[in-house]
């Protein structure tokens, strides 16, 4: 599977995951391994950046030679937030990547479009890579790219739901009409999900939390990989056009003759 560029980034993987929820750091490293991920997103504002709690924070666990860390600002309900937040990532190191997300409300965790436009165009202006998270609306998607986004993320559904892609039109409208790369991001729950988002034609998507709380992590850690690596091929191949009727499997004309 070809990789995967963003701006001045190129990633082996066309998955993307995230770092909450696990049991633990070594079940946390167990599903990156099995899903062959090369980027992780960090939720900076939930680091203990201090170690006032343990020893070693999330960013020690990391190994920065293997993974690209892609900074979020999940938690940020305005833009001075969410501008403060990657400024900061910035600051520690982390470079000039950041996952932008501002949310509305904290009943829906749904994007706030307006805000979420403000601070792509700051961002963009000091040199971010902005991968900007936002609602499956392909009008927003055009306004982040136009603001500057280096990748636009619509959602498949709301955060941690697992209800997949509830408006495959609406992605597809977005693939067909952006110029940046299109990452589905939130609401995967399983490999068929993200095989659905590839084959609409995403150029990757982003998960955790249909890793994280599967029954067994790994193993569903290892089906998005596939599922992953098969929906892109499924998009590439081109897909038969669909009929409304049937149509025999060996038809009389162009069959093989002896």
């Amino acid at each position: 599977m070809s990789a995967l560029r963003i701006k001045d980034y190129v990633f082996q993987s066309r998955l993307i995951v995230g770092t909450g929820k696990y049991r633990d750091y070594d079940q946390m490293l167990a599903c990156w391994e099995a899903a062959g991920v090369d980027c992780v997103t960090v939720a900076l504002r939930r680091v203990d950046l201090d170690h006032k709690v343990e020893k070693r924070n999330l960013i020690d666990v990391i190994d920065r030679d293997r993974f690209t860390i892609l900074p979020n600002t999940a938690g940020c309900y305005n833009a001075d937030d969410a501008l403060r937040t990657a400024r900061l990532a910035r600051e520690l190191g982390l470079g000039d990547l950041v996952k932008l997300e501002v949310i509305a409300d904290e009943t829906t965790l749904l994007p706030n479009t307006a805000a979420t436009i403000a601070a792509t165009r700051e961002l963009a202006d000091e040199g971010f890579a902005v991968f900007a998270y936002t609602n499956d609306d392909p009008v927003a998607a055009l306004a982040l790219e136009e603001a500057g986004a280096a990748a636009v993320m619509p959602l498949g559904a709301p955060i941690g739901s697992g209800l997949g892609i509830l408006n495959p039109r609406n992605i597809a409208l977005i693939v067909a009409r952006a110029s940046v790369p299109v990452l589905v991001d939130a609401g995967v729950g399983t490999a068929s999900d993200v095989a659905a988002a590839m084959e609409l034609g995403c150029d990757g998507v982003l998960l955790n939390t249909g890793i994280a709380l599967a029954q067994d992590p790994v193993q569903m850690a290892r089906a998005m990989r596939a599922g992953c690596e098969a929906g892109r091929l499924a998009y590439l191949a081109g897909r038969m056009e669909k009929r409304g009727y049937a149509s025999p499997s060996s038809p009389v004309e162009g069959r093989f003759t002896s």
